[in-house]
């Protein structure tokens, strides 16, 4: 499956907040769909795809991306859910996200790819690039991107940035202090349920 170009609202509406898909948020809270106010009740296997769902619109991965980081976390030590959030979280984009550079993570993506962002002082266009300790992430010094990026963070300010980054407003860099923890990761979800979906399909 292809990443989702579609309507994000309803998206949001099906699936609950997702910062990293959009912004925005819809005036009408019942599910898309010509039976969206009717309750429904969901199956245990609906539940987990509901929860699979909202990880991959949220880091706007696709599905094939996705099973490739379940399976690698799977070969790690560790808990295989956790470890799997801490590999989307410390992604490039998903870190430009979080800073406030970007309002959304397709945003961020653009950013990178258009090679407005160094790390350690390199040009790098690769959003799916893990970052690490002390990598330090610094704006390429053009004027309408500064003017940019410099508003997206004012509007970002609502938005705390988490512990386990660092950012300097002033020159708009930033630096990874160390790996997420579980407790700051910026999405509401259970894991667990996204290990068990994939358990028979990886």
């Amino acid at each position: 499956m292809s990443r989702y170009r579609g309507p994000r609202l309803r998206i949001v509406r099906r699936l609950g907040e997702l910062p990293g898909l959009t912004s925005k948020t819809s005036k009408n809270q019942a599910r898309p769909g010509q039976h969206g106010m009717a309750p429904r009740k969901v199956s245990q296997y609906g539940i987990r795809l509901q929860e699979k769902q909202k990880i991959r619109f949220h880091y706007g991965i696709t599905e094939s991306q996705l099973i490739r980081y379940v399976r690698f976390a799977r070969r790690l030590k560790g808990s295989t859910g956790e470890i799997l959030l801490q590999l989307l979280e410390m992604r490039f984009d998903n870190i430009v996200f979080r800073l406030g550079f970007a309002p959304t993570m397709r945003a961020a993506r653009q950013l990178i790819r258009h090679s407005h962002l160094r790390i350690n002082g390199k040009k790098l266009t690769i959003p799916s690039y893990q970052c690490k300790p002390t990598d330090t992430i610094q704006l390429m010094d053009k004027k309408g991107t500064r003017v940019l990026v410099t508003n997206n963070v004012e509007a970002a300010s609502n938005r705390p940035v988490p512990p386990f980054l660092t950012l300097d407003k002033a020159n708009i860099s930033a630096t990874v202090n160390r790996v997420i923890e579980r407790l700051h990761v910026g999405l509401t979800l259970n894991e667990l349920l996204i290990v068990e979906y994939y358990s028979r399909k990886v």
